[in-house]
């Protein structure tokens, strides 16, 4: 399937729709975490999978690393400007699950963009 460059939304989609991206960005919005804290945070993710999609997200200029010279070294993630700029997003989607997906939203929601899922209604 081929996507319109020119089209914003073909764009953000490219970006955003790797698997587990939109639940990183949603758990970085609380602030800075570790590998680990967010390897807890993503039950399920496995810890290369993990790294890629960091890795993808710094490359984007969503996420930056801040590694720290202590021992043993400590490495921070956090969201840069572009990164902030999805947590709407998150947010609208977090409000539409609540309205129109119900209560379990969120465990469904999170099992549906790890799987790499697409729900739809019927």
């Amino acid at each position: 399937m081929s996507t319109d460059a020119s089209c914003p939304v073909c764009r953000t989609a490219e970006v955003v729709c790797g698997k587990w991206t939109l639940l990183l960005v949603r758990d970085l919005a609380e602030g800075r975490s570790r590998f680990c804290e967010l390897e807890r945070s993503l039950e399920g993710i496995s810890p290369r999978t993990l790294s890629l999609r960091l890795r993808a997200l710094e490359d984007e200029g969503i996420v930056e690393r801040h590694t720290f010279s202590e021992v043993p070294p400590r490495v921070e993630y956090a969201l840069t400007e572009k990164g902030l700029a999805l947590v709407p997003l998150i947010e609208d989607m977090r409000a539409y699950g609540e309205r129109w997906l119900g209560a379990d939203c969120e465990q469904a929601a999170k099992a549906a963009l790890a799987g790499g899922i697409a729900v739809a209604a019927a």
